[in-house]
């Protein structure tokens, strides 16, 4: 508990620049959004132009990607094209498990939370988005929707990551 409101007292003072809210309106990603070049577990943020595959996943309101599972190899840069063909508002985050079901805990608290980030790209109906991302660790990583009940109803996939 205590950790959580530092993490929402740290949104606070990072103000409104640093990205837009869950609601309607699509993330951004502003110079205080994260780096582009932070390691994370699941790989790191890439850059379009080396990108030599495009995954198209296809968001729901059935609260289901398709496919709910690629698979990529390690090194790869893919561009994962996201179009939302449901009439509600999806996303798709990439992460483990854990902070996955750590940042849904935080958006059933806080639905409008604030934020942006490499990893993410948020979708309005009837939209597309990209979010290009160089897969530079081995393993299996999931990506899922954290608006408030969607990743509970079960929007999530995999990635597993090959040698």
């Amino acid at each position: 508990m205590k950790t959580l409101h530092l993490v929402c007292a740290a949104a606070l003072l990072a103000g409104p620049a640093a990205a837009l809210a869950h609601g309607s309106l699509p993330h951004e990603r502003t110079a205080a959004a994260t780096p582009l070049g932070e390691q994370k577990p699941w790989g790191i943020a890439g850059k379009a132009e080396p990108a030599l595959r495009t995954v198209t996943l296809d968001m729901g309101d059935d609260m289901r990607f398709t496919p709910a599972h690629i698979s990529v190899r390690l090194g790869e840069t893919v561009r994962l094209r996201v179009a939302n063909k449901g009439q509600a508002m999806h996303e798709i985050v990439l992460g483990t498990p854990a902070s996955l079901d750590a940042h849904a805990r935080l958006m059933q608290r806080f639905p409008a939370m604030e934020h942006a980030e490499p990893h993410m790209a948020h979708v309005a109906p009837g939209q597309a988005g990209d979010l290009v991302w160089t897969f530079n660790r081995a393993g299996r990583f999931d990506f899922a929707c954290l608006i408030p009940g969607h990743y509970q109803a079960g929007m999530r996939g995999t990635i597993t990551v090959t040698p």
